[in-house]
């Protein structure tokens, strides 16, 4: 999964309404990955603009899987009628990485990946968004569906192994 989502960045430009550059179909409850592994995947599928098709059997897969996949707030990510595809604005030599796409309405959506062995804190500046670093910021957690505290210039979240925080940065 990650391969494909490398070979991916890099071509936000070619990526739009009506022409979406597709990583591949989404491995969710297949097999051979954790949950936290799943909704990295998912989350980044959505970062990318990607078609979000479920390859799992639909008729026997846990609620785990079910969640993951119906996550609207992640949805909405991936079909934000902007149909940016997001970028990797950050990387670290830890494995630590974030990923912007900008939003129809002004915000950011990003994920703050780790592909790292433990767990590690994962921080993205407003500059690396494109914002101004003394910028006022409201931050929803997509996976938890909550809102967070505000934030100024910056936001930072623990990120557990092969994991991902997914947020909604908006200025204020």
């Amino acid at each position: 999964v990650v391969q494909l989502l490398d070979l991916r960045d890099g071509t936000e430009p070619y990526a739009g309404p009506g022409h979406w550059n597709d990583p591949d179909m989404l491995e969710v409850g297949n097999g051979g990955m954790t949950t936290t592994e799943y909704r990295a995947h998912f989350s980044m599928w959505a970062i990318l603009a990607a078609p979000l098709m479920a390859g799992n059997d639909l008729r026997s897969m846990s609620s785990d899987i079910h969640d993951i996949l119906t996550n609207k707030e992640v949805i909405a990510v991936d079909q934000d009628p902007m149909g940016k595809q997001g970028h990797r604005v950050k990387r670290s030599s830890d494995g630590a990485e974030v990923w912007s796409k900008q939003m129809s309405d002004g915000g950011r959506a990003v994920a703050l990946l780790n592909r790292g062995a433990s767990e590690t804190k994962i921080t993205v500046d407003w500059t690396d968004l494109g914002y101004p670093e003394h910028l006022n910021a409201t931050v929803r957690d997509l996976w938890q569906h909550k809102n967070l505290d505000s934030a100024k210039g910056s936001f930072s979240a623990s990120v557990p192994s092969h994991g991902v925080v997914m947020v909604l940065i908006h200025p204020k």
